[in-house]
C-alpha cells in the first residue's frame, strides 16, 4: 500500500467519525419558553419556573426526543453556580413568548421534569448546566430534526 493510499483511507475515516458525532445530540431538553418566573426576585433569583412546552432526550437514542409536553420546569441552582445560572434564566426570560426554540442541558445528564400548570412549586431540581443555552430558529441551526422538535414545541403551546 502506498503512502498516498493509507493517508486518503486516514482521512476517509476521520470524515466518516466527524458524520457519526454530528448524528448525535447532546442537548438534554429542547423548549419554547412562554414564561419565567424568577424566585424570590428577578435581582437576586435562587429558582426558576420556566413555562412552556418541552421535550426531554431519549438517553437510549443518540439523536431522539421524547413528545412535547407542556407546563414547568422548576429549577434551584446547584451551588458555587448562581452567576450561571442567572445567565442561562435570563436568556430564557429574554426568549418567552417570542415561539423561539431553545435547548440546553445534557443528553445524559438530570434534567428536572415537567410539571403540570395547576401543580403547585415546591422541591425544584438542579438546573442542568452544561454549555449554555441554544437558540434554533431554523433548521440550518440545529438540522432538520432538531427542527421537527421545536415544531411540535410550538404547536403544543397553541394548543391550550
Amino acid at each position: 500500500m502506498t503512502k498516498r493510499t493509507v493517508g486518503l483511507a486516514i482521512v476517509a475515516v476521520a470524515f466518516a467519525f466527524c458524520a457519526v458525532l454530528q448524528a448525535s445530540d447532546r442537548i438534554g431538553v429542547y423548549a419554547v419558553v412562554e414564561k419565567v418566573t424568577l424566585e424570590p426576585s428577578d435581582t437576586a433569583p435562587q429558582r426558576a419556573q420556566v413555562w412552556g412546552a418541552f421535550s426531554f432526550a431519549d438517553t437510549k437514542d443518540g439523536s431522539a426526543y421524547g413528545p412535547a409536553q407542556r407546563g414547568y420546569l422548576y429549577y434551584t441552582c446547584p451551588a458555587g453556580q448562581e452567576s450561571i445560572c442567572r445567565k442561562e434564566w435570563s436568556d430564557l426570560k429574554s426568549v418567552a413568548g417570542k415561539g423561539t426554540g431553545v435547548g440546553f442541558g445534557f443528553r445524559y445528564a438530570d434534567k428536572g421534569r415537567v410539571r403540570k400548570a395547576d401543580e403547585k412549586a415546591s422541591s425544584p431540581d438542579p438546573y442542568p448546566i452544561e454549555r449554555g443555552l441554544v437558540k434554533v430558529e431554523n433548521a440550518s441551526d440545529r438540522g432538520s430534526e432538531t427542527m421537527q422538535v421545536i415544531d411540535s414545541l410550538r404547536a403544543a403551546m397553541k394548543q391550550r
